[in-house]
């Protein structure tokens, strides 16, 4: 318990000092812009399932962006696990280079292995630069290669703005930058892994180290605990990124994603992203039209089917993000692939469901997939289906 309490007392001076030292420096490059509404250097917040931009001020503006460097970093990582590349549960050994790196840390001991799922808890929920460095380490063989991996995939996602030069954000190793709608891509991308989440609402844990050491873990997120429906987050503070969040809340099924870039104090990147947050709840939503996975009757005709297809789902919720209020007329369609031949599985595409504007824009679409299984008619079905017609035509 002693321990615990000069390491919090270390940590608790630390931030002073380096607080002190941004408003004491007086040769600081980045310097906070006057806005409208409030003291930071830029904003972006957006729909997630749309990328629909619902508010901005400085979106394209470069500035360094301290540990949210790192949301890339866990991208590449959960990538790498879908890949089938790397597992949560394989064991990474830490690196000298890895377990000496400043500022937050999971206190990685040098020459011990740690599962993958540690290293990716410690970076979500506090911040940790050891265990960064341990992953990129891991996926790329060294921080070069590693680098010229989070870049590339920043050209992939189209953020144009940004460079990377570590897997930390920390400012020693040359210029790297970002923006407010490009951190808000790049979180948009890392919230289409449903693991992240399994990480992001931890918000205290004492976590064993394989000596039995333990580090406490706070997440530096705050508002997860004080927002209702925030679930997923990451901030950054150097002296020169000054207070930084980009953060994910939900609502009524809508995922909205605000950025804040260059706060002067960590209490002003929380309010500003809780008021994006409100504002987009309040005068936006998403609109649908049709569920994922809701029948929709038919009557299509299957070619040497058993039988006719009597029903279709639809693999994605087909939605339009909008203003409260508004009366757009959208328009839904049914759109059947040519010569649709039996049999059919439940996972055979048969055509796709089309919502368009008025102006006959295409709005949202998604794939049509047969309700259940239309068996091949065999020699028996095709002889009673002939017989059937001849039937009727006497």
């Amino acid at each position: 318990m002693k321990l615990f309490k000069k390491l919090s007392l270390v940590c608790l001076m630390s931030v002073l000092f380096a607080t002190a030292g941004l408003l004491a420096h007086p040769h600081n490059r980045y310097k906070v812009s006057a806005k409208a509404e409030g003291d930071y250097r830029a904003l972006y917040v957006m729909d997630y399932d749309t990328g629909t931009v619902i508010k901005s001020e400085g979106e394209n503006d470069r500035f360094p962006i301290a540990s949210m460097v790192k949301i890339m970093t866990l991208l590449l990582s959960f990538e790498e696990i879908d890949a089938g590349k790397m597992t949560f549960d394989e064991k990474v050994r830490i690196s000298d280079y890895a377990a000496g790196m400043g500022g937050s840390q999971l206190f990685l001991d040098a020459g011990k292995e740690y599962p993958v799922r540690d290293l990716i808890k410690g970076v979500t929920v506090c911040s940790a630069n050891d265990a960064a460095v341990a992953l990129g380490e891991r996926i790329a063989g060294d921080n070069d290669s590693f680098v010229a991996k989070m870049n590339e995939k920043a050209a992939f996602l189209h953020m144009d703005n940004t460079k990377f030069c570590n897997a930390t954000g920390l400012p020693d190793s040359g210029e790297q930058y970002s923006t407010s709608k490009d951190v808000s891509v790049m979180m948009r991308a890392l919230l289409s892994h449903p693991n992240y989440y399994d990480f992001t609402k931890i918000t205290l844990e004492d976590y064993v180290h394989p000596d039995g050491r333990v580090t406490q873990m706070v997440n530096t997120n705050k508002l997860i605990r004080a927002y209702d429906g925030c679930d997923a987050g990451k901030t950054g503070f150097t002296n020169e990124a000054m207070f930084c969040l980009s953060s994910s809340a939900k609502r009524n099924g809508m995922r909205v994603i605000a950025t804040v870039l260059g706060a002067p104090d960590s209490k002003t990147r929380f309010r500003k992203v809780s008021e994006a947050f409100s504002y987009a709840f309040a005068n936006f939503e998403i609109k649908t039209f049709l569920k994922r996975g809701e029948s929709i009757p038919s009557d299509i005709e299957v070619a040497r089917g058993k039988n006719n297809l009597t029903a279709v789902t639809c693999d994605k919720d087909i939605t339009v993000f909008g203003k409260k209020g508004e009366t757009d007329e959208y328009s839904l369609s049914v759109v059947l692939f040519d010569d649709i031949k039996a049999p059919l599985a439940t996972t055979t595409p048969v055509g796709k469901a089309v919502l368009t504007s008025k102006t006959g824009e295409e709005v949202c679409s998604g794939t049509l997939y047969p309700a259940e299984n239309v068996q091949k008619r065999t020699f028996t079905d095709n002889f009673r289906h002939v017989a059937e017609r001849w039937k009727i035509a006497g």
